[in-house]
């Protein structure tokens, strides 16, 4: 043999701590919703539906991890590592308690059956390192995650997202304008809205209570290129959104199965 000659290389799982207990049972559900295969996505395309059970065993379990984390001003959070596998399938999205989480600078969600992550997120205001991949049902982010001014590595199942560029999958479709004479910004249907409720406006912060604009933009958000969900109090508010980068819907927009994007560039 060659004394020169290198073997194959070996790469080392830096996820291999951040996977929770195996069960008997599936830890997450599936989805098609950003399937290449036009016939294998649902028609239309729309937010995922599922509530929140909080009185859950796994609610009630990450309540108190993240009060603990909270309290002991720890750096690093992978709270699912900590969970059963029913536990794990049990969550869908992450209490508004994250916002206590200051001190975090390194948040795990690896393979989570998450399917929307709350405005709160916003508050993490060390967080550095932002780890959900292999959470296939994430297909989007709110726009608060901008406000972590700190953070600069992100590690996200791409594929999984309406940005993909690999094929351009649909976005839900917004409604442009909702009054609150038309909605309870306080008891939504997150299908239909991608929350439960919209208490601030994601650009000024200022309370959502009369009016209602949502969109969508994608945005650099530290490694990746993210589609990000703006709840804003006004059109005022939307116009004052960055531009996205090349590749991508420039401006704020409503999606729907008729949105212009631009061309997939193939896998």
């Amino acid at each position: 043999m060659d004394d020169n000659a290198t073997g194959p290389r070996v790469f080392t799982n830096r996820f291999a701590d951040a996977v929770g207990p195996s069960g008997r049972g599936p830890d997450r559900d599936r989805c098609r919703c950003t399937d290449p295969s036009v016939e294998m996505r649902p028609a239309p395309v729309t937010f995922h539906a599922e509530r929140q059970d909080t009185a859950s065993d796994g609610w009630r379990r990450l309540l108190m991890l993240i009060e603990e984390a909270a309290a002991d001003g720890r750096t690093v959070f992978k709270p699912f590592v900590e969970l059963s596998a029913p536990e794990r399938r049990q969550i869908v999205t992450l209490p508004p308690t994250i916002a206590t989480l200051t001190k975090v600078e390194h948040l795990v969600l690896y393979g989570t059956n998450l399917v929307r992550i709350p405005p709160e997120i916003g508050a993490m205001a060390s967080l550095e390192v932002f780890e959900p991949y292999t959470s296939h049902r994430l297909h989007w982010y709110p726009y608060e995650l901008t406000r972590c001014t700190r953070l600069r590595d992100s590690t996200v199942s791409t594929r999984a997202l309406y940005t993909t560029f690999n094929h351009r999958p649909p976005f839900p479709s917004l409604r442009p304008v909702t009054t609150a004479t038309e909605a309870d910004f306080r008891h939504l249907d997150p299908g239909v809205w991608g929350a439960d409720r919209v208490d601030a406006c994601s650009v000024c912060r200022e309370p959502v209570d009369r009016e209602l604009h949502q969109a969508w933009i994608s945005l650099r958000v530290a490694t990746d290129v993210l589609p990000l969900l703006v709840n804003a109090c006004s059109a005022a508010c939307l116009a004052a959104i960055p531009r996205a980068p090349s590749g991508y819907v420039k401006t704020p927009h409503h999606g729907g199965p008729d949105l212009a994007q631009p061309p997939a560039r193939g896998i």
